[in-house]
């Protein structure tokens, strides 16, 4: 067993199509289109046979509040495989000026991890 899929609704899809695909090197479907419910989505892959992420829009869908704070899923790790890639891309996404939610540590469960927040506000565990 495995998890073939982990899926965001996106307020605005390309720029969080952009963000994965710059900060994360993944590849990306073809947008897909469904016009009769307003629905787009594209798929984002880590390579082959790996878990993907898909982006979801709506226009008319409403936000929640807080995103990092609802119950449910709560942040999305991603394993970068070494601590100073987890430090390097860390200082990165601040000098671009993305929030960074928690410094490089490690945790008490023994992740070597920052905390980021994508253009969206969605958590993004960097770990190692």
């Amino acid at each position: 067993m495995k998890i073939e899929h982990i899926a965001i609704w996106a307020e605005n899809i390309e720029l969080l199509r952009q963000f994965y695909m710059t900060y994360f090197k993944v590849n990306c479907s073809e947008k897909y289109e469904n016009p009769k419910r307003n629905y787009t989505s594209y798929f984002l892959s880590f390579g082959e046979d790996k878990t993907r992420i898909e982006l979801m829009h709506i226009p008319a869908m409403e936000n929640p509040v807080s995103r990092g704070s609802l119950r449910g899923l709560a942040h999305l790790a991603i394993s970068l495989g070494e601590k100073d890639a987890v430090d390097a891309l860390t200082e990165k996404l601040r000098k671009d000026g993305y929030p960074i939610a928690s410094e490089p540590r490690t945790t008490g469960d023994g992740y070597y991890e920052s905390v980021i927040l994508d253009p969206e506000g969605n958590y993004i565990e960097l770990v190692v």
